[in-house]
């Protein structure tokens, strides 16, 4: 078996449906993929941001979004969520909502709205779609993280090189996503200190 991309990335998440999605693919070699940002033990905690006015509570336990918008570009986003010393932080909460391919959030109910809990490595995933801009916004996800009895980070994580991210007062280039994969089955990885 060749190893790609795909390959090591799936092997990391262990996710079924994106294993499966990587089996049937055609392969191509490239590098592994690093964590992003790098742990080292010391570092900083993951930037907060503001959770912005679509937030909704009670967001149902679903991994795939992608689900609620049939006809948005897909994208998989997942990683890790560590400790200040790289270790993994099992059963967290992962939280994650974006706006639809138009970029419209769904305010009446629950669509690209999810949760889960990070596996016993610390890893966590969502087969989603990419978002949409809008006005005064580029392109990005709004997630929360929480260690088991811990604060909750809130952040919003974001897409490189879009050429929105100049004008947007809210990007953080320490937030960007690490993109690889052909543009239509895409992956997006982020890891995240807590």
């Amino acid at each position: 078996m060749v190893c790609t991309r795909r390959s090591v990335f799936a092997g990391l998440l262990a996710s079924p449906v994106l294993a499966t999605r990587i089996t049937l693919s055609a392969a191509q070699s490239g590098p592994n993929l690093n964590p992003t940002p790098d742990c080292h033990a010391g570092d900083d905690h993951t930037v907060a941001q503001t959770e912005g006015p679509y937030f909704k509570p009670d967001s149902p336990l679903k991994r795939d979004l992608a689900a609620d918008a049939p006809r948005g570009e897909r994208m998989s986003i997942g990683g890790l969520v560590l400790d200040p010393r790289c270790r993994p932080v099992p059963k967290a909460l992962v939280q994650v909502w974006h706006a639809d391919d138009t970029g419209a959030y769904d305010t009446s109910g629950y669509r690209l709205r999810g949760y889960q809990h990070a596996d016993e490595a610390g890893r966590w995933w969502f087969s989603t779609i990419v978002p949409g801009a809008y006005a005064g916004r580029t392109r990005h996800y709004h997630v929360k993280v929480q260690k088991p009895g811990g604060r909750i980070l809130t952040t919003q994580l974001y897409f490189p090189g879009e050429p929105l991210n100049r004008r947007d007062g809210l990007f953080d280039r320490r937030l960007v996503l690490h993109i690889s994969g052909p543009d239509d089955d895409r992956l997006g990885r982020f890891d995240f200190v807590l």
